[in-house]
Protein backbone atom coordinates (compact mmCIF):
# COMPACT_ATOMS: atom_id res chain seq x y z
CA UNK A 1 0.00 0.00 0.00
CA UNK A 2 1.53 3.40 -1.18
CA UNK A 3 2.16 6.37 2.01
CA UNK A 4 0.55 8.98 2.53
CA UNK A 5 2.07 11.96 -0.06
CA UNK A 6 4.40 14.37 1.37
CA UNK A 7 4.24 18.01 0.90
CA UNK A 8 7.35 19.91 1.69
CA UNK A 9 6.91 23.47 1.88
CA UNK A 10 7.46 26.36 4.66
CA UNK A 11 5.06 26.18 7.53
CA UNK A 12 2.99 28.90 5.60
CA UNK A 13 -0.26 29.14 2.89
CA UNK A 14 1.50 30.01 -0.07
CA UNK A 15 1.23 28.28 -3.14
CA UNK A 16 1.13 24.88 -1.16
CA UNK A 17 -2.41 25.73 -0.07
CA UNK A 18 -4.08 24.75 -2.87
CA UNK A 19 -2.66 21.17 -2.99
CA UNK A 20 -3.25 21.13 0.71
CA UNK A 21 -7.38 21.90 0.31
CA UNK A 22 -7.08 19.48 -2.70
CA UNK A 23 -5.85 16.67 -1.51
CA UNK A 24 -8.49 17.40 1.81
CA UNK A 25 -11.00 17.97 -0.36
CA UNK A 26 -10.43 14.50 -1.86
CA UNK A 27 -10.34 12.51 1.93
CA UNK A 28 -6.66 12.17 1.27
CA UNK A 29 -4.33 11.87 4.49
CA UNK A 30 -0.92 13.72 4.16
CA UNK A 31 2.15 14.48 5.99
CA UNK A 32 3.74 17.71 5.61
CA UNK A 33 7.81 18.29 5.97
CA UNK A 34 7.85 21.89 6.89
CA UNK A 35 11.24 23.94 7.06
CA UNK A 36 10.84 27.08 9.32
CA UNK A 37 15.10 28.14 8.38
CA UNK A 38 17.26 28.74 5.33
CA UNK A 39 19.40 26.42 6.50
CA UNK A 40 16.56 23.23 6.27
CA UNK A 41 15.31 24.66 2.59
CA UNK A 42 19.00 24.55 1.23
CA UNK A 43 19.74 20.86 2.71
CA UNK A 44 16.49 20.04 0.28
CA UNK A 45 18.26 22.06 -2.28
CA UNK A 46 21.32 20.01 -1.83
CA UNK A 47 19.29 16.41 -1.97
CA UNK A 48 18.73 17.11 -5.42
CA UNK A 49 14.98 16.57 -5.57
CA UNK A 50 13.57 19.71 -6.57
CA UNK A 51 13.74 19.85 -10.59
CA UNK A 52 13.63 23.52 -10.68
CA UNK A 53 15.29 24.74 -7.19
CA UNK A 54 11.58 25.53 -6.37
CA UNK A 55 9.37 24.34 -3.98
CA UNK A 56 6.13 23.27 -3.31
CA UNK A 57 7.32 19.74 -3.56
CA UNK A 58 4.84 16.62 -3.19
CA UNK A 59 6.40 13.05 -2.27
CA UNK A 60 3.50 10.53 -4.22
CA UNK A 61 3.65 7.62 -6.18
CA UNK A 62 7.01 7.06 -5.97
CA UNK A 63 7.66 10.75 -7.51
CA UNK A 64 8.36 14.09 -6.64
CA UNK A 65 5.81 16.27 -8.36
CA UNK A 66 7.12 19.95 -8.69
CA UNK A 67 5.53 23.14 -10.24
CA UNK A 68 2.06 23.90 -8.30
CA UNK A 69 -0.17 23.33 -11.29
CA UNK A 70 1.29 20.15 -12.25
CA UNK A 71 1.41 19.04 -8.70
CA UNK A 72 -2.73 20.27 -8.95
CA UNK A 73 -3.60 18.26 -12.20
CA UNK A 74 -1.99 15.06 -11.30
CA UNK A 75 -4.02 15.06 -7.57
CA UNK A 76 -7.55 16.16 -9.17
CA UNK A 77 -6.71 13.35 -11.69
CA UNK A 78 -5.91 10.95 -9.30
CA UNK A 79 -8.63 11.39 -7.09
CA UNK A 80 -11.44 11.73 -9.24
CA UNK A 81 -11.71 15.83 -9.40
CA UNK A 82 -10.89 16.59 -13.01
CA UNK A 83 -13.78 15.33 -14.74
CA UNK A 84 -15.45 12.94 -16.60
CA UNK A 85 -13.94 13.67 -20.02
CA UNK A 86 -12.09 16.03 -22.03
CA UNK A 87 -14.39 18.71 -22.39
CA UNK A 88 -15.06 18.77 -18.86
CA UNK A 89 -11.12 19.55 -18.29
CA UNK A 90 -11.37 22.05 -20.58
CA UNK A 91 -14.36 23.95 -18.25
CA UNK A 92 -12.07 22.62 -15.00
CA UNK A 93 -8.96 24.26 -16.63
CA UNK A 94 -10.51 27.46 -17.44
CA UNK A 95 -12.39 28.06 -13.76
CA UNK A 96 -8.54 27.09 -11.98
CA UNK A 97 -6.81 29.48 -14.10
CA UNK A 98 -9.00 32.89 -14.20
CA UNK A 99 -9.16 31.64 -9.76
CA UNK A 100 -5.21 31.62 -10.01
CA UNK A 101 -5.45 35.42 -10.86
CA UNK A 102 -7.17 36.60 -8.07
CA UNK A 103 -5.61 34.00 -5.81
CA UNK A 104 -2.61 35.64 -6.80
CA UNK A 105 -3.39 39.06 -5.98
CA UNK A 106 -4.79 37.92 -2.33
CA UNK A 107 -1.68 36.17 -1.45
CA UNK A 108 1.36 38.87 -2.49
CA UNK A 109 -1.27 41.22 -0.62
CA UNK A 110 0.47 41.02 2.75
CA UNK A 111 3.39 41.14 1.32
CA UNK A 112 2.38 45.30 0.08
CA UNK A 113 4.68 47.94 1.41
CA UNK A 114 2.72 49.74 4.02
CA UNK A 115 1.76 53.10 1.96
CA UNK A 116 0.33 50.75 -0.92
CA UNK A 117 -1.50 48.66 1.31
CA UNK A 118 -4.73 50.43 1.25
CA UNK A 119 -4.59 50.91 -2.73
CA UNK A 120 -3.77 47.21 -3.42
CA UNK A 121 -6.73 46.07 -0.91
CA UNK A 122 -9.22 48.53 -3.03
CA UNK A 123 -7.64 47.07 -6.11
CA UNK A 124 -8.30 43.27 -4.85
CA UNK A 125 -11.85 44.03 -4.47
CA UNK A 126 -12.83 45.81 -6.99
CA UNK A 127 -10.94 42.93 -9.60
CA UNK A 128 -13.17 40.29 -7.37
CA UNK A 129 -16.48 42.36 -7.52
CA UNK A 130 -16.61 43.38 -11.15
CA UNK A 131 -14.14 40.69 -13.05
CA UNK A 132 -13.90 37.72 -11.14
CA UNK A 133 -16.62 36.49 -9.43
CA UNK A 134 -19.60 37.73 -11.41
CA UNK A 135 -18.01 34.67 -13.64
CA UNK A 136 -18.73 31.94 -11.04
CA UNK A 137 -22.04 33.73 -10.07
CA UNK A 138 -23.10 33.32 -14.23
CA UNK A 139 -21.38 29.98 -14.53
CA UNK A 140 -23.76 28.73 -11.56
CA UNK A 141 -27.21 30.19 -12.82
CA UNK A 142 -26.13 28.77 -16.64
CA UNK A 143 -25.35 25.39 -15.46
CA UNK A 144 -28.00 25.13 -12.94
CA UNK A 145 -26.21 22.72 -10.73
CA UNK A 146 -24.90 22.31 -7.39
CA UNK A 147 -21.42 22.45 -9.13
CA UNK A 148 -19.44 24.31 -11.89
CA UNK A 149 -19.13 21.48 -13.93
CA UNK A 150 -21.03 18.45 -14.92
CA UNK A 151 -23.07 17.26 -11.60
CA UNK A 152 -20.34 16.55 -8.86
CA UNK A 153 -17.23 18.03 -6.87
CA UNK A 154 -14.77 18.79 -8.85
CA UNK A 155 -10.96 20.75 -8.55
CA UNK A 156 -12.80 23.77 -10.07
CA UNK A 157 -15.43 23.95 -7.22
CA UNK A 158 -12.89 23.48 -4.40
CA UNK A 159 -10.45 26.20 -6.02
CA UNK A 160 -13.73 28.31 -6.05
CA UNK A 161 -14.24 28.25 -2.47
CA UNK A 162 -10.28 28.65 -1.22
CA UNK A 163 -10.36 31.77 -3.25
CA UNK A 164 -14.07 32.65 -1.60
CA UNK A 165 -12.93 32.50 1.71
CA UNK A 166 -9.55 34.12 0.94
CA UNK A 167 -11.46 36.94 -0.28
CA UNK A 168 -13.38 37.21 2.99
CA UNK A 169 -10.74 37.38 4.99
CA UNK A 170 -10.29 40.84 2.96
CA UNK A 171 -13.19 42.25 2.97
CA UNK A 172 -16.13 39.83 4.91
CA UNK A 173 -19.04 41.18 3.07
CA UNK A 174 -17.37 40.68 -0.44
CA UNK A 175 -20.02 38.29 -1.77
CA UNK A 176 -22.68 40.71 -0.55
CA UNK A 177 -24.03 40.62 -4.71
CA UNK A 178 -23.30 37.60 -5.24
CA UNK A 179 -26.67 35.28 -3.75
CA UNK A 180 -25.63 32.29 -5.77
CA UNK A 181 -21.97 32.24 -4.31
CA UNK A 182 -23.21 32.63 -1.12
CA UNK A 183 -25.13 29.52 -1.26
CA UNK A 184 -22.18 27.64 -3.12
CA UNK A 185 -19.95 28.93 -0.07
CA UNK A 186 -22.35 27.08 2.52
CA UNK A 187 -23.09 24.00 0.55
CA UNK A 188 -19.42 23.49 -0.12
CA UNK A 189 -18.28 24.14 2.74
CA UNK A 190 -20.76 21.50 4.28
CA UNK A 191 -19.25 18.80 1.99
CA UNK A 192 -18.01 16.55 4.99
CA UNK A 193 -14.08 16.22 4.18
CA UNK A 194 -13.68 19.87 3.02
CA UNK A 195 -16.16 20.32 6.49
CA UNK A 196 -13.01 18.79 8.56
CA UNK A 197 -10.69 20.48 6.72
CA UNK A 198 -12.39 24.07 7.99
CA UNK A 199 -12.58 22.81 11.74
CA UNK A 200 -9.83 24.01 14.13
CA UNK A 201 -6.24 22.06 14.48
CA UNK A 202 -6.56 20.79 10.85
CA UNK A 203 -3.55 21.42 8.34
CA UNK A 204 -5.11 24.38 6.83
CA UNK A 205 -2.78 27.05 7.30
CA UNK A 206 -4.06 30.79 8.88
CA UNK A 207 -3.20 34.04 6.98
CA UNK A 208 0.56 35.05 7.08
CA UNK A 209 1.08 37.41 10.04
CA UNK A 210 3.91 39.51 10.34
CA UNK A 211 5.80 36.83 12.17
CA UNK A 212 5.71 34.35 9.07
CA UNK A 213 6.27 36.99 6.60
CA UNK A 214 9.58 37.30 8.38
CA UNK A 215 9.96 33.64 8.31
CA UNK A 216 9.36 33.46 4.78
CA UNK A 217 11.48 36.25 3.51
CA UNK A 218 14.50 34.51 5.58
CA UNK A 219 13.75 31.10 3.85
CA UNK A 220 13.65 32.67 0.60
CA UNK A 221 15.87 35.59 0.33
CA UNK A 222 12.72 37.64 -1.00
CA UNK A 223 15.31 40.98 -1.46
CA UNK A 224 17.96 39.09 -3.88
CA UNK A 225 15.09 36.64 -5.39
CA UNK A 226 11.58 36.71 -6.07
CA UNK A 227 9.22 35.62 -3.99
CA UNK A 228 8.04 32.92 -6.63
CA UNK A 229 7.27 30.08 -3.62
CA UNK A 230 4.93 31.90 -1.39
Amino acid sequence: MAGKPVLHYFNGRGRMESVRWLLAAAGVEFEEELFETREEFEKLLQGGTLMYEQVPMVEIDGMNLVQTRAILRYVAAKYDLYGRNQEEQAWIDMYVEGLRDLSDMIMYFPLSLPEEKEMNLEYILQRATTRFFPVYEKALRDHGQDFLVGNRLSWADVQLLEVILMAEECHASVLSGFPLLQDFKVRTSQIPTINRFLQPGSQRKPPLDEQSIGTAKDIFKFEQEQPTPV
